[in-house]
């Protein structure tokens, strides 16, 4: 099979000698199948894994596509994050530098009065959250009758953070005809439904769909206790000696407490909110990037669709919610071809989750362990967790004392004195039985007595109760 090169999927020059700046050279198999349909003007609904280069399958066209002498907005795309917002705001102005194309970024958190003077400047590429954008519609500060291009990043992760809504806003107030993108790493039935209600005869690419994850990724497990997996994951980023570790955590309230934990026992870490504001996020993603933190925790939304370069392992503290966020989770590793390394740190109670991972998925994960600061291999279990029931220790002492002395005296006497002694030790009784035996017999002799004397005792029995056992025993006066 002969190996596609950009330019005979219709990039232009100017593209592809930028791209081989960075070393991108070959596009990937989405990319090779959504150019040059993006470039006919077709709209496109493409799947594919994470970290297989679907950004630039759309930035490339789009940067292409656009008339710099034109002073209007010509092209907007959605991300369901600020964090890919300004991801893809990076992205685009990378590779539209020099071409005179204005890019500007609208996202949440940000200031909105500085936004919209920026608008005045009149950009023709607008990467934005569908919130932002669709407030800017209502107070008429943003307008989309020049704009013949429109793309939803993520579009998945969008509908699951709720943003259907802003997105049907913004799809009724652009033109009818437009050029319409959908991409991500899993297509839904309601993804469907609306592409074919907004998509005219779509072109619709699905990069071996059955894989969902990379296949230069690895699927580890390691197995402890809740209470030490903070102390395992400081002994698995150490002993991998990965020089970038995104940590996962599912609550949001426990982001900060694990941050905590991570640099006290050594570990440089940062920790990225979902709930932080803009300058907070980006300050942190940029420590990450430059290697001032080793550790970044995160939740999944605020890491969503990241893109961070040497990053070679991402842990799972929390297992993640289902199937397809371990999908997106694990993807922002082992990204364009690269290795990567998924870990999941979980308790003895949560292995279900791994299993039910790799039957949905069609995955499998290898059970490590550490001993001695070495990463092993031990022998999955086949049934689930158990805990060990240890038997009764009344019956360990007569045991050891059946097998000890009465086995030695069969063997410095034969067999007939070890009769003897387990006769004897019958006709005893068991130190159980002892206690019984002693209230029968009690019982008996107090009902020899005459009603006077059991009345009596009883009523010195009440007299001395709580007394100290000498004092009750001790005989009365005469």
């Amino acid at each position: 099979m002969t190996t596609q090169t950009f330019t005979n999927i219709g990039v232009e020059e100017r593209l592809t000698e930028r791209l081989a700046e960075f070393g991108i050279l070959t596009p990937s198999p989405v990319q090779e199948s959504a150019i040059p349909a993006v470039l006919e003007g077709r709209d496109v609904l493409a799947q594919s894994q994470t970290g297989t280069g679907k950004t630039l399958a759309y930035l490339l066209p789009v940067l292409q596509r656009i008339d710099p002498e034109r002073k209007v907005m010509q092209s907007l795309i959605l991300a369901p994050t600020q964090e890919l917002a300004m991801q893809i705001l990076r992205e685009s102005q990378r590779y539209a530098e020099g071409t005179g194309i204005e890019v500007q970024a609208l996202i949440g958190g940000a200031a909105i009065g500085r936004q919209v003077e920026r608008l005045k400047k009149h950009p023709q590429l607008v990467i934005g959250t569908p919130g932002r954008v669709r407030e800017l519609l209502s107070i008429r500060k943003l307008k989309l009758h020049e704009t013949r291009m429109l793309v939803i990043d993520e579009v998945d992760q969008l509908f699951q953070l709720g943003g259907a809504g802003d997105v049907d806003q913004i799809l009724k107030a652009s033109l009818r005809d437009r050029q319409l993108l959908f991409l991500s790493a899993t297509v839904t039935d309601e993804i469907r439904s609306l592409a074919a209600r907004e998509m005219k005869d779509p072109v619709e690419i699905g990069i071996k769909p059955e894989q969902r994850t990379s296949a230069t990724l690895e699927h580890l497990y390691f197995v402890c206790e809740q209470r030490d997996k903070i102390d395992l994951v400081r002994r698995i980023v150490r002993t991998y000696d990965e020089p970038k570790v995104l940590v996962f955590v599912n609550q949001i309230d426990s982001i900060g407490e694990v941050e905590a934990k991570l640099n006290y026992v050594g570990l440089n870490a940062g920790a990225l909110y979902g709930d932080a504001d803009k300058t907070a996020r980006s300050l942190t993603l940029r420590r990450f990037r430059e290697g001032e933190y080793r550790v970044l925790v995160a939740s999944d939304v605020a890491a969503r669709g990241l893109d961070i370069e040497q990053l070679g392992m991402v842990i799972h503290l929390d297992p993640a919610t289902d199937s397809e966020n371990y999908v997106h989770r694990a993807g922002r590793t082992g990204r364009m071809g690269r290795k990567g390394l998924s870990i999941s740190v979980v308790s003895p109670q949560e292995t279900f989750i791994i299993r039910k991972f790799a039957r949905e998925l069609g995955i499998s994960f290898g059970l490590r362990g550490l001993t001695g600061g070495r990463i092993t291999a031990p022998k999955e279990e086949s049934r689930p967790y158990r805990r060990e029931v240890k038997p009764l220790r009344d019956s360990e002492p007569e045991n050891r004392g059946s097998r000890g002395e009465g086995g030695r005296r069969g063997l410095a006497g034969g067999g007939g004195e070890t009769e003897n002694h387990r006769r004897a030790e019958a006709g005893r009784g068991t130190p159980k039985s002892r206690p019984s035996t002693a209230r029968k017999a009690g019982a008996k002799a107090a009902a020899a007595k005459p009603a006077g004397e059991r009345k009596l005792d009883r009523h010195r029995e009440r007299k001395n109760k709580g007394a100290p056992k000498w004092l009750k025993n001790k005989p009365p006066r005469d």
